[in-house]
């Protein structure tokens, strides 16, 4: 979207408002005195709204020690005496006859078919 399509409330620029204007003068008045109560109440606490407040600093752990959580006692590992490479798992293989075959029942679902009604079920199944 380009900027000339854009509404003058998307503008960047005149961020800062005017002079406020009032509906009556009694208005203006009410707006006159509860900002002089409030200049009032801020003298009143001590409280200087001109001076910019510094962040609190916070006190840092050094790096020198670091911190370690104590879990307490800890269980001895199993197979402690293992040590070196970790044969591989045998790779799994069907070796039985129940399964008929596999279907796709919805675009990447693969089932296994057992009986020859799933197979018909799965062909005649709408896609």
């Amino acid at each position: 979207m380009t900027m000339h399509l854009v509404g003058p409330y998307l503008s960047t620029t005149g961020k800062r408002k005017g002079k406020q204007k009032f509906k009556s003068a009694a208005d203006a008045k009410r707006a006159r005195d509860l900002a002089q109560d409030w200049e009032s109440l801020k003298t009143k606490w001590d409280v200087d709204s001109s001076k910019k407040k510094k962040p609190v600093s916070v006190d840092l752990p050094t790096k020198s020690q670091p911190y370690i959580r104590d879990t307490g006692p800890r269980p001895q590992s199993l197979n402690s005496w293992h040590t070196g490479a970790v044969s591989s798992k045998p790779s799994q293989q069907y070796t039985g006859n129940d399964v008929l075959g596999i279907t796709i029942v919805h675009k990447s679902c693969l089932q296994p078919v057992f009986s020859q009604e799933q197979a018909e079920d799965a062909a005649k199944m709408r896609r």
